[in-house]
Order: C-alpha cells, then structure tokens, then sequence
C-alpha cells in the first residue's frame, strides 16, 4: 500500500466527517432537537427552585402557584424525553448509515486492489477490518454522536443560566473547569495508540482463527493442535495486555473528570452558601442556590459523558484508521482509455520477451518466448515454482508484465479491457471455489439465465450428474461454505461443469482433474478433448498423462523455459521432460 501508514486521529476525524454530508439532514434535525431538549433540561431546575422559593416558611406555602409550576415540570419532563428519543433516532440512522457506506466503500475498494494486495495481507485481518473493526467504529460514532452534541449545548446553556443567576460564583465554575479539559485530553491521547495495537493484534487472532478452522484437516493430520493452541494463546495474552491497558488508561478519565468536577460542586456550594449569609438573601435566595447547584451538576455531567466519548471516540478512529488503510490502498491499474473489447479472438497467443518477478530481487520468469497457434493445446509442465502457474497469472492479467508483451491475434493484452480478456479466457483451477447456495446456482455461475436442460447437459458432461442425482435435493441441494460436505474431487466436477456451460474461446486448466480419481479423469479428460476442438488451450499438469495428446510442451525449470516441442520429439531428445516423464512412468533401480 502506498499509504499504509498510521493516519492521525486528526486527519482520520476529518475523513469520517466528510462521510455525515450525505446525512445532512438528520445532523441538522439531531442538532435542533439537541437544542431543544438541552433547553428544556436547564429550564427544570429554574421551575424547581421557583417552588422551593414559595415555600415562605411553616404553613406558609403558595399551593396554587406550586401546583402550577408542578404541571409546568411535567410537560417540560415529557417533551424532553419525546426530544431526546427522536434524536436518538436520528443519531442511528447517521452512524449506522455511515458504517454501511464505510463497509460497503471497502468492499468495493477490494474488488478493484492488485492481486498482489491480496497475496500480502492476510485474509483474517481485512475481515477483522470490516466487520469488527467498522462494528467498533459505528459503536464509537454512535456514542459521539448521541452525547457530543447535547452535552456541548448543556455546557453553553449552563454558563448562561449561572452568569443569569449569579456572574460571581459563576466565574469559579469556569475556572476550575480547564482542569477537568486537561485532565481528559492528557489521558485521551495515551489511550488512542492502545486501542489501535488492540485492533491490530485483533485482527492477527481473527487470521489465526480462519487459519486454524480452515485448515483443521491439515493441522490434526500432523498432530499441531497443540502448537496452533499456543499460536492462539500468545496473541489472545496479547490481546489481554493490549485491552487492559486501553480500558486501564481509559478509565482514569471519569474519575479524574467526577473529581475535578466534585471540587465544582463544593466551591459553587460554599461560596453560595457565603453569599447568602452575608447578603441576607438578597443577592442569592435558597431556591438560586438550588438551581445553582443543579445547573452546576448539569454543568459537571457533559464533561464526565463526554470523557467517556472520548475513550469511546479513540477506540472508534483507531478502528477507522484501519478501515481507511484498506481504502487508501492502490488500486489495479485501470484500463487504457483506448483499450479494446476482445471478442470472438481467434486465440493466437504469443509471449514476446516477457520478463515479470514478484519481488525485484528474486528474478523469475526472463525473457520468455512462445507463439501459440489458434486452436492449439499447450501443456506447461516442470518442477514445483518454476513459474507454470505464473504464466496463467500473467496471461489473465492478474499481474502485468515487467518486461515484454503478451499478445493475443497480435494485440498487447493490456490494450485491451481486462473484462473482455476473462470473459474470453475460462479457467478450471486445483483449488476450487463454490458459494453458499444451490449446486443449480453454483454450475450457471457464469451463465445465470441458463435453462435447466443446459445446466444438467453440463454437468452430465462434466460427469457430476450422477453424484448429484444422489443427493437429497438433487440440483436444489444447497451447498454450504465452500461447497460443505462434498468431497474435493466432486467439488472440482461442478467446477469443470460450470466451465462446460458456458465454455469461452480460450481455456485454462490449471491441475483441473488433480482431485478425481484416474476413472473419472480419463472420462473427464474426453469430455476435455470435444470441448477443446477448436479452443487454443493451455494445460497446467504435474501428471505428464494428461498431457501427452498436446500440441505443443512447455518445459519449465527457475522460470525459463528449457525445452518445447510435443510429446514424442522431447522424449526422442532424452533432456529434462524425458528425465519427469520415466520419474513418473519407469520404476527405476539400481
């Protein structure tokens, strides 16, 4: 990523802000009923002390302006509780609005990142990042946004309503104040670096956690439960330590905050309580003192509440910094404004000095040359990391080339819109993918609009239709995550089936019968022969059976291509492929 690193809270704050402009109109009526539930809390303790003030002294009690100031209260009471709950409404709809926009924006960012974004980053981190950590953040901005605003409006209120009362003890109030500030800020930017190593290492458990469930087989066969246990133990250690501290630090901000606000509250009492003995009442009455203290209260509690948005806030933009990370990462290279749609290609394929390395200082493919003519079949066979696999990424244009061109009847592919190129190009790869629904479903994956009739023409071709005859719902059968119960040799029948459907003008089989048994695969590899006529194909293969009919054989060996012709002209040379084929077909003693 080219701007991976740590965004400051500042900077990310700004960038969630601009996500509320689409919510204008819900921040506009929260702040207004915000206002006006505010204003009707700080209009309570005047009517209060309004009462105490009518209390003369023993039997001497205005009943009837009492009673009138009660039903005053209650309406004051039920409006703002009707104020607070529409706001509320409001402030829902703007933070889980605004996490759905987040969530959906990062999803949609990583259908258009770099193949080898994805081959960086573990798969369980980005889940963390937009499930829990855009959970976490909409949590937070909730919170904000619920408390922020009428705690902002009840500190404003308040002041007004004191310097009404009295401008003298009002003033004490605001100068303790700058202390409470202090305090929270101080506290505030300790506890954000802790909550964004809380959702990193949060992130690392869930990969974990998604290595360790999928891969569960693996792990029993060679006996690791125990070391994958202890995995898990040092990062959920970790993940303690890092939460304790966050929560510990962040913690200390409502204590601080109540006890600074304490002392608020004792020296409005005291110089009130001096004002009135030494004034006789007359500068301040009981009933003022009351509401004072009331207002000094209501004035004390935003700040508490909002030191806790604070700890809430901290936790939310450590967890947007993190989202925004995958929003900022690069993005693939869009097509060229004059790219060209590829339709119907003839599929002559050429590789003309194509040099391509993932990493710079480990060289792999060098200046490869190979011209297919249409209709060919090209098997590409050699060693584990020669490159075999490569050469399908580059040619679907997962990855671009370093150096040198792959041309397609004679058109540099990235000239041409990535669309067009895999819709002509169909791939049945060693490691399948099925979605969560219907085997219907999961065969017309490429053709949705596909008739019954097609879908089971296919998969009879594929030779799938037996075993899915014999489920319980046949074609309705819903599959779960990553094709559930079915063995892996049935679930790369379905993928062959998908392909046979809709079969494009070019095909790619990356080890596509590594799964099946030698029965099926010689039954599969006819059906291969029909759907091939005509097709310029390329065959990826460690069983060099299933490549002894191809056109042309692609030897590779460090990323080079080291020998090429067909089946009997590199046998007759007796180089390296005659040295794999008699490895796999010759028992060799000494």
């Amino acid at each position: 990523m080219s701007k991976s690193k740590t965004r400051a809270p500042r900077g990310t704050l700004r960038r969630v802000l601009s996500y509320l402009r689409g919510y204008r109109l819900y921040l506009i009526l929260s702040l207004i009923l915000a206002l006006s539930s505010v204003a009707l809390t700080l209009l309570l303790p005047v009517l209060i002390g309004n009462i105490i003030d009518c209390i003369v002294g023993k039997n001497d009690v205005n009943f009837d302006t009492v009673t009138q100031i009660i039903a005053q209260s209650a309406i004051v009471i039920a409006a703002t509780a009707l104020f607070q709950w529409l706001m509320n409404v409001c402030n829902n709809k703007m933070a889980f609005g605004i996490a759905r926009n987040i969530r959906n924006d990062a999803f949609r960012h990583l259908q258009k990142v770099p193949f080898s974004y994805l081959d960086s980053h573990k798969t369980g981190d980005i889940v963390s990042r937009l499930i829990t950590d855009v959970d976490q953040f909409s949590d937070g901005l909730l919170l904000g946004l619920t408390q922020l605003f009428s705690g902002i409006l009840t500190i404003v209120g308040t002041i007004a309503f004191m310097l009404w009362i009295h401008p003298g003890i009002t003033l004490v109030v605001v100068l303790i104040t700058p202390v409470s500030l202090f305090v929270a800020a101080f506290i505030a930017r300790r506890t954000y670096r802790m909550f964004k190593l809380q959702s990193e290492i949060r992130g690392k458990q869930t990969a974990l956690m998604e290595e360790a469930i999928g891969s569960h087989d693996v792990v029993a066969a060679f006996s690791q439960e125990d070391k994958m246990l202890e995995r898990f133990d040092d990062l959920n250690g970790k993940l303690q330590k890092a939460s304790l501290q966050a929560t510990f630090f962040s913690s200390l901000t409502n204590p601080s905050t109540r006890f600074v606000n304490s002392l608020v509250y004792t020296g409005v009492a005291l110089t009130g309580a001096l004002s009135i003995a030494s004034s006789g009442g007359v500068s301040l009455t009981v009933g003022g003192l009351s509401a004072f203290l009331a207002y000094a209260n209501q004035y004390a509690k935003p700040f508490n509440e909002i030191s806790g948005v604070v700890t809430e806030f901290q936790s939310a933009l450590a967890c947007a910094a993190r989202i925004f990370e995958v929003l900022d990462s690069d993005v693939e290279k869009s097509d060229i404004s004059e790219a060209k749609i590829l339709s119907s290609p003839a599929g002559a394929v050429a590789f003309k000095e194509v040099s391509f390395a993932y990493s710079p200082d480990r060289p792999l493919i060098q200046n490869m040359n190979l011209t297919v003519a249409p209709g060919e079949r090209v098997a590409i066979v050699g060693p584990t990391g020669c490159g075999k696999t490569t050469v399908i990424n580059l040619l679907m244009r997962f990855y671009d080339v370093d150096a040198g061109a792959i041309l397609i009847d004679g058109t540099d592919i990235r000239d041409m819109t990535r669309e067009s190129l895999r819709r002509s190009l169909g791939m049945v790869l060693q490691d399948t993918w099925l979605k969560s629904g219907s085997i219907r479903d999961n065969i017309a994956f490429g053709k949705p609009n596909a008739t019954d009739e097609e879908i089971t023409a296919a998969a009879k071709a594929a030779h799938a239709h037996s075993f899915i005859k014999r489920l319980p719902q046949g074609y309705e059968t819903i599959l779960g995550e990553d094709g559930g119960l079915l063995s892996q040799g049935q679930k790369q029948l379905l993928c062959i089936a998908r392909l046979m459907l809709s079969p494009p003008p070019m095909l790619i089989l990356d080890e596509a019968t590594s799964s099946i048994d030698t029965r099926t695969e010689l039954r599969i590899q006819k059906a291969f022969s029909t759907l091939m006529q005509g097709r310029t194909t390329f065959v990826v293969a460690h069983r060099l059976s299933t490549v002894q009919e191809a056109d042309t054989i692609l030897v590779m060996k460090d990323g080079n291509v080291i020998e090429q012709g067909n089946h009997k002209t590199l046998l007759a040379k007796d180089g390296f492929y005659a040295e794999l084929y008699r490895s796999q077909f010759e028992i060799v003693t000494k």
